[in-house]
């Protein structure tokens, strides 16, 4: 098996153009068909498709990426992990794949997920839990779980993953690499299966800060077809990957550091505060007041366009089908047969508090404490530029641990809600590793569409700890 797999994006790019595409393919073919049944990472992938065959020379020439099973892929079956989705085939490509094809991208395969995007651990999934390719005992975190392990074993060079309450970053800080989730409406969500239409957004998840740089300027920019993308100027964002983070603000929120956080964690995060404060940052201590009320919140409002959004899943439109006596019956066989726990769980709950004597106690109210807690982010950015903290409060958990017990499975979405109630950007990038060798995430959220300052800091913070270089035993 040829190495080629082990390189970063920007290094496939170079060995592509210099070598050819077809060798970078092949190796990352050769190391799918190998571990791809250790790990449950992609759902399918593409054993045939020619390195070539997606057109020009652009900026992603010849190397292949994996994206998330809920992201439309023209001609390919697209499930969310569901039963339910079935043969389900798009006739379309999202705007995303649209854009990798453009720039001679080769999409070669789909990544496992939770159910519909359900879940921090990629467990719900129809088709199997994904494991954590640094312990194979371990979820690789979610839902964008498979997109994770994925990049973490080397199985793909870049991957794309969906965040609604930290489904790119928590996988991303579990599986020891970069998860970026862009300001609400930078990157286009025309094509994604929708889960919570005012959380979702489509982000890279990558092996360096640069790969996802790279990643960011094919994928940023407005689409006419999607009527939240923003109209907003795209820089160049490898551009502003300096390590001088001399004079920055940097804000810890007193928040984040609480009961719960897993001392370790605690530690390494704190450790990577001082880094910054030895480049020459400024590190301040800010306050998120509303932060004890993001989970919440976000299990309320969430759930809400959870289930109005999977409400079109009725056996007659879309996937599969349970035949029944009538109409009714065929909705209930075809549900009940469809989907899994946890999505019958949040559609119950999103349906009980969108119902005519709960709408106002609960979403309504829900609502209210989201735009407390977007408040909360406007003041913070008024005193620092860039917000750190812990991605997630643990690492990653055994497989199975948490999955009996909803409440404890939320609470690994308790750092990472905040960001998509307030819609600004995130990054989680590793800064360290437990005394039992699993990885740590660090995560940083800046100001909405400062995506270049994010990855500025972080990519200071890798450069420094040069943490991308060392891999999981496979």
């Amino acid at each position: 098996m040829s190495g080629y797999f082990s390189l970063s994006l920007k290094e496939a790019l170079k060995a592509a153009k210099e070598d050819g595409a077809t060798p970078v393919l092949t190796s990352v073919r050769e190391r799918t068909a190998a571990l791809n049944p250790k790990l449950n990472a992609f759902l399918r992938f593409d054993a045939q498709r020619s390195a070539c065959e997606e057109g020009a020379r652009g900026g992603l020439f010849g190397v292949p990426l994996a994206v998330k099973d809920n992201i439309c892929i023209d001609g390919w079956e697209t499930t969310c992990a569901s039963k339910i989705l079935q043969g389900h085939v798009p006739p379309y490509d999202a705007t995303v794949v649209e854009k990798i094809k453009k720039a001679g991208g080769v999409i070669f395969a789909q990544a496992n997920m939770d159910e519909f995007a359900f879940g921090s651990s990629s467990e719900t999934s129809a088709y199997g839990p994904v494991r954590n390719p640094w312990d194979l005992e371990r979820v690789p975190g979610g839902s964008s779980g498979g997109s994770a392990a994925a990049v973490a074993g080397d199985l793909a060079f870049a991957a794309l993953g969906s965040d609604t309450g930290g489904s790119v970053r928590q996988p991303a800080a579990f599986c020891g690499v970069v998860g970026l989730k862009p300001t609400y409406g930078c990157v286009s969500r025309y094509g994604l299966i929708a889960f919570g239409s005012s959380f979702d957004q489509i982000g890279p998840i990558t092996k360096t800060v640069e790969d996802a740089a790279i990643l960011m300027n094919v994928l940023a920019g407005h689409d006419p077809k999607d009527s939240t993308s923003a109209k907003v100027p795209v820089p160049d964002y490898t551009k502003s990957l300096k390590r001088d983070v001399r004079g920055l603000k940097i804000g810890l929120p007193e928040e984040f550091f609480i009961e719960g956080l897993d001392p370790e964690i605690e530690k390494s995060v704190r450790a990577a505060a001082d880094i910054y404060k030895k480049l020459g940052a400024e590190i301040r201590t800010v306050s998120l007041p509303h932060t004890q009320y993001s989970v919440a919140v976000y299990y309320i409002v969430a759930v809400a366009e959870a289930s109005s959004n999977l409400g079109r899943y009725d056996g007659v439109r879309f996937g599969r089908r349970v035949p029944g006596g009538d109409l009714r019956d065929l909705y209930f066989q075809t549900r009940s047969e469809g989907f899994g726990a946890e999505a019958k769980r949040r559609i119950l709950l999103g349906t009980f508090v969108l119902s005519a004597g709960y709408y106002d106690a609960y979403y309504r109210q829900g609502q209210k404490v989201r735009t407390l807690i977007r408040a909360d982010f406007q003041k913070a950015f008024n005193e620092v530029d860039l917000i750190l903290g812990p991605t997630t409060p643990t690492a990653a958990f055994k497989i199975g641990e948490k999955l009996t017990d909803p409440l404890a499975m939320y609470l690994s979405d308790i750092f990472t809600i905040p960001a998509n109630l307030a819609g600004v950007p995130a990054i989680s990038v590793p800064c360290g590793f437990t005394a039992g060798n699993l990885p740590i995430g660090l995560q940083l959220m800046g100001r909405p569409f400062e995506e270049s300052a994010l990855l500025q800091a972080a990519y200071a913070l890798e450069q420094e700890l040069q943490i991308y270089k060392k891999k999981p035993r496979l």
